[in-house]
């Protein structure tokens, strides 16, 4: 049950952001917006204000703007999507993405200022073991505290860094204190491509540091800016061969939020907005029947001067959703075998 809560509290939440900020734009450059949806399948209720019908529906999977005037081949109508302007439009589908870059300011901001930050104790103390790594091998635990490195005294944390750092690849002896009990623990770091030196497993303690309204509005924009170049990279290396393709569907995204749930509300609103920026940049894609896609048609109308036939529109959409249909198999099969 908690899973299937946390499932559909992060599903709407997502939908409704990237589709108000369609909403909120067509609206603002003057468009016709039909029918504004959030979910697909079966209506659960509906209500109509103006010249707009808003709906919920069973399946919160998806959501839309029924913008009149912009579906492939539909007649020019007052204020439709195609009577306005190329920048105009560009906002319009821009949009969605745009506010899926925002939440997560929102949300991290509204983490830092009322949890505060956490910030690493400079002590020789295991905060995190990660499994079937060198130090987790060798048998060490969290809450474990470091006295020296190969007969060597340790300080502090730091300490510990450049100890291990000049050991490399070569096998180091800890000794260790838990719980009052000394030991010693035999272990080979592994090279980490990715950080470039080697690394066994191991993380500092943290304690949580208050911090002010002004500066978890910096702080938010700062962590924010450095999720998305990750994020980025990450997938610069997928297209590139360079790293697998790691992807979940509705399954495995369902699964993992009702994990974050059941860890705290804080760890469900931080899913929120690691998912939320995922969503922005794949939206962002140049793939057709995404808003990449379709930033991609205006702006080659825009050289050409005049928009492209609506059977070249018809058929670019087709493509889109063929793509996206053959990749929701394919991470759903993929959650499925996982």
């Amino acid at each position: 049950m908690i899973t299937i809560l946390a499932a559909i509290l992060v599903f709407g939440v997502l939908i409704t952001v990237h589709e108000l900020g369609h909403f909120i734009t067509a609206k603002a450059t003057g468009m016709r917006v039909d029918e504004f949806a959030i979910g697909f399948g079966p209506l659960l209720y509906q209500t109509k204000s103006a010249e707009t019908t808003y709906s919920l529906r069973l399946i919160p999977l998806g959501g839309y703007n029924k913008i009149a005037g912009m579906e492939p081949g539909a007649e020019a109508v007052v204020n439709g999507f195609s009577t306005k302007s190329i920048p105009a439009r560009m906002l319009v589908i821009l949009a969605g993405s745009l506010m899926n870059f925002l939440l997560p300011i929102v949300l991290f901001f509204g983490i830092f200022a009322i949890s505060g930050i956490d910030v690493p104790v400079n002590e020789p103390v295991l905060g995190t073991v990660v499994p079937k790594q060198a130090a987790s091998d060798a048998g060490l635990m969290p809450d474990d505290k470091i006295l020296a490195v190969n007969g060597q005294q340790v300080s502090d944390w730091n300490d510990l860094v450049v100890k291990l750092k000049a050991a490399g690849t070569n096998e180091v002896t800890l000794h260790v204190d838990r719980a009052g009990s000394l030991r010693d623990y035999k272990m080979k770091a592994v090279y980490n491509e990715e950080v470039q030196r080697p690394l066994i497993g191991v993380s500092p303690k943290f304690m949580k540091q208050r911090v002010g309204f002004l500066e978890a509005g910096k702080m938010s924009v700062n962590y924010t800016d450095r999720i998305i170049i990750s994020m980025v990279n990450g997938l610069q290396k997928i297209i590139t061969g360079k790293a697998p393709a790691e992807v979940a569907g509705p399954i495995g995204v369902a699964q993992m939020a009702g994990d974050m749930a059941s860890q705290g509300l804080l760890a469900l609103l931080s899913f929120i907005a690691f998912l939320s920026l995922n969503l922005a940049i794949i939206n962002l894609l140049p793939i057709p029947a995404l808003d990449g896609g379709h930033f991609v048609v205006l702006l080659v109308e825009a050289v050409r001067g005049k928009p492209l036939a609506p059977r070249y529109m018809e058929a670019i959409q087709m493509v889109g959703i063929a793509i996206i249909l053959a990749l929701t198999i394919f991470s759903t099969v993929k959650d499925i075998t996982r």
